[in-house]
């Protein structure tokens, strides 16, 4: 298969959950990305303590650092309030997200494994230390890295 450059990246997209993007993944040429989306219902997350919260941070960073360590991780968030999105649609901004469901995208995370089986693996992780968050894996068949960013200052 040839390997056009793309941004600067050597890249090539495969058939099914297999993505090719630069080189040097441990898995060898295919990386497999998957990304986990958290969901969880934000009047709960809300209504933990600072202490609570910080708790749970640690113990979900706990799994990061695992996975940062191992060459696994790839980008991961924790998304901001609902009420602070706003939703463009037809050409207009509206205030707030589009879905109207009881769980919300709270976080994602980003993740090169060898298999599917893999990745829901940590999810199930994520889901042992945040039991009341609900887990989506999906596979990521094209993955553009953009530039590194600094993390942004606490306030």
């Amino acid at each position: 298969m040839s390997r056009p450059e793309a941004h600067g990246q050597d890249w090539a997209c495969m058939s099914g959950t297999a993505t090719v993007l630069g080189s040097g993944s441990k898995w060898g040429d295919i990386r497999m990305f998957y990304a986990i989306l958290a969901y969880h219902v934000e009047d709960a997350i809300k209504a933990l303590t600072p202490q609570e919260d910080a708790a749970l941070m640690t113990d979900l960073l706990k799994i990061h650092e695992r996975l940062y360590a191992d060459g696994s991780l790839g980008p991961s968030a924790r998304l901001g309030a609902t009420q602070s999105a706003c939703t463009l649609r037809d050409g207009l901004i509206v205030d707030g997200p589009f879905a109207e469901t009881k769980e919300q995208l709270l976080g994602l995370y980003v993740v090169d494994c060898p298999t599917r089986d893999d990745a829901i693996a940590i999810a199930r992780e994520f889901r042992r230390v945040n039991p009341t968050a609900v887990y989506e894996i999906r596979p990521v068949p094209l993955y553009l890295p953009g530039v590194p960013l600094e993390t942004p200052p606490q306030g």
